[in-house]
């Protein structure tokens, strides 16, 4: 069962985005691109100032040469120049805050901040950004007319009220306790016949820095210790990757609420802080590469960074820190815990490693080493089984393609949308789609905003744009 989970996050749609790679048949007419693949095209003809794109947990922009300020081996604060680029992610947490608005929202921006700083060796995230898009708000006198009629929603997801009233705030909550100013952001809500946003998007970006010399991973020698640096595991989002891929609604209520993480931002500050202990260490820095655990729990993360180097692994299930005692092996194995990395450095840098994790109080382990067999081999001494034993070719080898026949549907051409009559003087701006009244996107902290994020119309500047 350990394998079987393991396989079906890794290969959700959430992680493999499958139907973005497909092929089409349009109107019985086979198109050239996958959607995926459209995507990729600007970069693929302009390249220009790109340093990585679609191939680690961030993009990496090119920067220029900067002065950073961060402390020397001895532990004296300096200021070290060197060329410096720049890292930038966005990615949504739609499924989680359906479900659970406050810790959806919180571990969608937590887990944005894991991907910048798990790109390359090691990045520094810096600032912030959130979005929202719902269903209408129907706040309780204060209904406007045009949402008057609804389909309906699921019975288990949130309202658009209650994400909106919780979510933003997870993710201020999030950002500020974590210690990164969140900066922009938007709101917006849609609803129209049988089309709307019953299932939120929930966008999580930032921006952050990165050493030019960290940008790629290094490949990984057999023997490589294969460390977890975090948090325990807890019995908690078990199967988010495979539920976050189905339809809102369409899973059973249960599996939905057991798929919601809970945040931790006080222990990925810590982890963040070891991560930045060794990349000031500049060419003495001992990870050779990172992989931030997310969907799949560690079923998922460490297979992903032995994969991307071509090797394979060999585990102790009992070596993973684990909260609770009663969990199985796979919900050791597959569990979601928040605020955990896993890491690749070589053996004669762990005294150094693990004297840097002693210093920002952050736990770690050795959970095995890499092989060069690319085999992944899960042992538990508990009940001397292989929990998982399996080639990584069948876990995250090359999937079938899957290809989507479709036709075009005959419509009546739309006609453009006025503001209602109804709508007061100065508020007519407020029709399909509008923006919030009130500043969701932030907590200040460590940097000055010059605009308040999500500012609406009720304000004479629109938040959106943010200066460092």
């Amino acid at each position: 069962d350990a394998e079987l989970t393991m396989f079906a996050q890794a290969n959700s749609e959430h992680c493999r985005h499958k139907i973005f790679n497909g092929d089409w048949i349009i109107d019985g007419e086979k198109q050239d691109q996958s959607l995926f693949a459209m995507i990729r095209h600007t970069h693929a003809v302009n390249p220009k100032g790109t340093v990585v794109a679609y191939a680690d947990n961030a993009a990496i922009m090119e920067g220029r040469s900067a002065q950073r300020f961060h402390p020397r081996a001895d532990g004296t604060y300096a200021r070290h120049g060197g060329l410096t680029h720049t890292v930038m992610k966005v990615e949504t947490h739609n499924h989680p805050t359906a479900i659970s608005p406050f810790p959806g929202a919180a571990t969608g921006a937590g887990g944005e901040i894991r991907d910048e700083g798990a790109t390359g060796r090691g990045a520094k995230p810096k600032a912030g950004l959130v979005g929202y898009t719902t269903s209408h708000l129907r706040i309780p006198g204060h209904e406007h007319p045009w949402e008057a009629q609804t389909q309906g929603k699921p019975a288990h997801i949130a309202s658009a009220l209650e994400i909106m009233l919780e979510a933003p705030i997870g993710a201020a909550a999030y950002n500020n306790e974590f210690g990164r100013p969140n900066l922009c952001g938007y709101f917006r809500a849609f609803e129209h016949q049988n089309r709307g946003y019953h299932k939120p998007i929930m966008l999580a970006g930032g921006i952050g820095n990165i050493d030019a010399a960290h940008s790629a991973k290094r490949e990984l020698a057999a023997g490589t210790l294969l460390i977890q640096l975090g948090g325990p595991g807890l019995l908690i989002g078990m199967g988010g990757g495979a539920a976050s891929s189905m339809g809102a609604g369409a899973n059973v209520a249960e599996l939905d609420y057991d798929s919601v993480q809970r945040d931790n931002a006080e222990m990925q500050r810590r982890a963040q802080e070891v991560i930045d202990r060794c990349w000031q260490l500049g060419p003495a820095n001992p990870i050779l590469s990172i992989h931030d655990v997310g969907a799949g729990g560690l079923s998922n993360a460490v297979p992903e960074l032995v994969w991307s180097a071509r090797r394979g692994a060999k585990l102790e299930l009992r070596a993973i820190p684990s909260e609770d005692t009663g969990m199985s092996p796979r919900e050791i194995w597959c569990n979601e815990a928040q605020e955990r990395y896993v890491l690749a450095i070589a053996p004669k840098d762990l005294p150094t490693f693990e004297r840097l994790c002693r210093r920002e109080r952050c736990p770690f382990a050795v959970l095995g080493t890499a092989t060069d067999d690319g085999r992944l081999l899960v042992t538990d001494s508990k009940f001397g089984r292989k929990p998982v034993d399996i080639d990584l070719a069948v876990i995250l080898g090359r999937p079938p393609k899957m290809l989507r026949d479709v036709r075009h549907v005959a419509r009546e051409p739309a006609r453009r949308r006025r503001a209602p009559h109804h709508a007061a003087p100065g508020r007519r701006g407020e029709a399909l789609p509008r923006l919030d009244r009130r500043s969701h996107g932030r907590r200040p902290l460590r940097a000055r905003p010059v605009r308040r994020a999500m500012a609406g119309a009720g304000r004479r500047l629109r938040g959106d744009a943010a200066r460092l």
